[in-house]
């Protein structure tokens, strides 16, 4: 990643892509959704986000986002005029207008929330949440670990199905196979968990008083310059609604 992404606090990129989910959230209507979807995917190439890589790991929300829209389009509330009605499925102008309401905030929210977080790095992430948001640090740090850890279950998976197929324990029916392999994967797993654990208390990483960080983190003036884009792609996109009259905050339709 390069741009004012790479040079942006990752705690910075977080907060962003929740206040944009939240604004959002708050209106269903497509013309709000829609602006920032476009604005959003024109802003974060400029930022240095990768077009492919966003697209290919957006593959479920491209999948998730049409799913969602038909359902809402058959099962939706009605309202305006009927164009099907046959059963449960109940198709209308205004359930039309709610699915590609959500539709276009499913796409908005998912692709610019990976443009901003894709490829963010897990150790300056935690530097960021300790020191700029003061978590609790064992729980930062233990996350961290957790998370370095993580990818290595797949390897850990592979080596186990070759060591129970050489000991000729893998021949067995496939539930049989999986559940065994899986509890040996578990107790592998906790005892990798004990060591780490004991080698960080070790090193002094649950110790009293304050620590020291190898990196300081701080938000500069890349977070702020993401910031300001963000609130004016959302600050356009309600103006925009406002001004198309389809404005329509979620505490309204429950009234």
């Amino acid at each position: 990643m390069t741009g004012l992404l790479a040079r942006a606090e990752p705690v910075a990129r977080l907060l962003v892509a929740l206040g944009f989910a939240a604004v959002l959230v708050i209106s269903v209507d497509p013309v709000s959704a829609g602006t920032a979807l476009v604005l959003g995917a024109l802003l974060l190439p400029l930022a240095g986000a990768r077009v492919r890589r966003v697209l290919v790991q957006a593959v479920p929300v491209l999948v998730a986002a049409p799913l969602a829209a038909v359902t809402i389009a058959l099962y939706g509330a009605p309202s305006g005029r009927t164009l099907l009605a046959a059963g449960l499925v109940h198709v209308t102008e205004g359930s039309l207008v709610l699915a590609l309401a959500t539709l276009l905030r499913v796409l908005a929210i998912g692709l610019c929330g990976i443009g901003l977080l894709g490829g963010v790095d897990a150790t300056r992430l935690a530097d960021g949440m300790a020191q700029l948001l003061h978590l609790p640090v064992r729980f930062v740090l233990g996350a961290l670990a957790a998370f370095r850890l993580f990818g290595l279950l797949g390897d850990d998976w592979r080596a186990l199905a070759l060591a129970r197929r050489a000991r000729g324990v893998a021949d067995r029916g496939r539930v049989q196979r999986f559940a065994g392999q899986a509890f040996g994967l578990l107790v592998l797993s906790v005892r990798r968990a004990t060591v780490l654990a004991t080698a960080m208390e070790a090193r002094g990483f649950g110790g009293p008083g304050p620590r020291t960080w190898a990196r300081r983190a701080r938000f500069g003036r890349p977070d702020l310059v993401l910031a300001l884009g963000a609130a004016a792609v959302l600050a356009v996109a309600v103006a925009a609604a406002v001004l198309a009259g389809t404005w329509n905050p979620v505490a309204g339709l429950r009234g």
